[in-house]
């Protein structure tokens, strides 16, 4: 195992010094740490690392910022992005993009942490020895054509220094643990790895005789086409193979590379990576978590309700003293209370353990209704705030109502919120043919354009110059509930300017002709 150069980048300094104490007992000498991506940057200019471990969430710079730029300087370095619960798209976003060896997941377990260190700086290694037996072979093919007068014992030379290259390129495709095929354009397959056939169950002479797609199913990636179409690297998630022997489905991720694209006949190498432990750790966190808030409704409701004994006056008089503490610990509780929810909310949307329960109902009802909620908020702050209706006309809609009445809410709650006083807010109803769009526009701040993509994410809070004391999970259950139906949720903003947050549900509105009585539908 090669005790590589090791680079880390993490603004909190409990997680540097967790690291380095790790490191220490590890007996990774060669650890340099830092808390600013900047400082990073510039040191590795001058220091070529073996590993680069990266946090996410940064202030002046995110992690796929600074990885980005890292990839610049060393492509073939290993890169490890740390995220939080809440940032799994944007590892695979940083798989895609940056070419990320791993993410993992905080708090992490330190025996996952520190393998996951020495496979990388492994394959940083293996990867910089295939890179110097390229350079070799480039610089063997000028030789020959400079030194044609002693070809035939030029071409001997290079034989025996392809002979050992390719010794040790199948030494690293027989025994690296990650399973490994070699397929044509067509999908067939021409060679795998020990590796991929403990996968599969299979030995070699079994899966030679089958094509990749009828191995490997994927409902998200159309393998084949990708084959076809793509001229460099691409990656395949969310797939499955099934054990023969175990006679279970395997979950697994593919990263594939083209290895001859000047050929008539493009060949791809794919690095295949079970993800079976991932799943499963994935599973019981989300379940923990689910129990967790279930549970503590229960003693939230109790503490909540004695409150309101003590404070309507059922167990005796209180003074105005005890009247102010008693409230505030109420609002406290009932903001608990609100997170628990939320959690549970985007818990149910994350596992597809929500029914809608679609109604026919009046949306300009609804609207008004949420209006009127709202108004005395906005009156407070001397905002102006209303709503324009495209239809004079009222019209019902099919969907969930309780729903997309949180929606709404939370719309118009954070335009309130974040608008300056004596500012405007306009609320918009359209509904053209059977699709109904509906638009909250603020003159408010604005939000810069590189948070925008995060906006939508969970745990979002603010922006990367204001962060606001929200939950940050209002936004993503709203995108979960309208993709849920069907729908579109997107933002448009400018600095200073302000900003405009619209949805939109297609094929939802009611012909009131073919309404013959209000249906609840459910949907799984």
């Amino acid at each position: 195992m090669k005790n590589g150069k090791i680079v880390v980048v993490d603004d909190d300094d409990t997680i540097i010094s967790a690291l380095k104490t790790l490191f220490y007992l590890e007996d990774f000498s060669d650890a340099e740490l830092f808390t600013e991506p900047k400082l990073a940057l510039e040191y590795l200019k001058d220091n070529k690392p073996d590993l680069i471990i990266s946090d996410f969430m940064m202030p002046d710079m995110n992690g796929l910022e600074f990885l980005s730029k890292a990839n610049e300087l060393y492509p073939e370095v290993s890169k490890i992005l740390l995220t939080g619960y809440a940032d799994k798209e944007n590892a695979i976003r940083a798989i895609n993009e940056v070419g990320l060896y791993k993410y993992i997941t905080k708090p992490w377990e330190n025996a996952e942490l520190i393998l996951s260190v020495k496979n990388g700086i492994e394959r940083s290694y293996l990867l910089s020895q295939l890179r110097e037996k390229i350079d070799e072979l480039e610089v063997a093919n000028s030789k020959l054509e400079d030194y044609s007068h002693n070809l035939e014992n030029i071409v001997a030379e290079r034989t025996a220094d392809l002979m050992e290259s390719n010794a040790k390129l199948q030494g690293i495709f027989s025994n690296c643990a990650d399973g490994i095929i070699l397929t044509d354009d067509s999908g067939n397959i021409e060679q795998v790895n020990q590796a991929f056939e403990n996968i599969l169950g299979l030995s070699q002479e079994n899966i030679l005789k089958q094509n990749l797609v009828k191995i490997i199913h994927s409902s998200k990636n159309d393998i084949l086409v990708s084959l076809k179409s793509e001229d460099g690297d691409f990656f395949c998630r969310d797939c499955t193979v099934y054990n023969s022997l175990s006679e279970k489905e395997i979950p697994i991720d593919i990263s594939f590379a083209c290895i001859s694209e000047d050929s008539v006949v493009k060949r791809f190498v794919g690095v295949v990576h079970n993800i079976s432990e991932q799943k499963e750790a994935d599973k019981l966190r989300d379940d923990f978590i689910a129990t967790l808030t279930h549970d503590l409704r229960t003693p939230l409701l109790a503490a909540i309700q004695t409150l309101k004994f003590f404070l309507d006056g059922t167990v005796g008089e209180v003074s105005e003293k005890q009247q102010l503490l008693l409230s505030t610990m109420k609002k406290s509780n009932e903001d608990l209370l609100g997170l628990v929810n939320a959690l549970l909310e985007v818990y149910k949307y994350d596992a597809s353990k929500i029914d809608l329960c679609k109604t026919n109902f009046d949306f300009k009802t609804l609207v008004e209704q949420v209006y009127a909620e709202l108004k005395p908020l906005a009156d407070t702050k001397g905002i102006e705030f209303k709503v324009n209706y495209e239809s004079e006309k009222d019209f019902k809609i099919n969907a969930d109502r309780s729903e997309i009445r949180r929606v709404i809410c939370n719309l118009c709650g954070n335009a309130i919120n974040y608008t300056n006083n004596k500012g405007k807010i306009e609320v918009t109803v359209k509904n053209q043919e059977n699709d109904l769009i509906f638009t909250v526009q603020d003159n408010g701040n604005g939000i810069p354009q590189e948070d925008i993509p995060n906006l939508f994410n969970r745990f979002s809070q603010g922006t990367s110059k204001k962060r606001s004391t929200g939950t940050g999970l209002g936004l993503y259950l709203s995108r979960q509930i309208i993709e849920a139906h069907g729908g579109k949720i997107w933002l448009e903003s400018k600095v200073n300017k302000g900003s405009e947050f619209s949805f939109l549900l297609t094929d939802v509105i009611v012909d009131e002709k073919e309404e013959n009585s209000k249906k609840i539908v459910i949907v799984k």
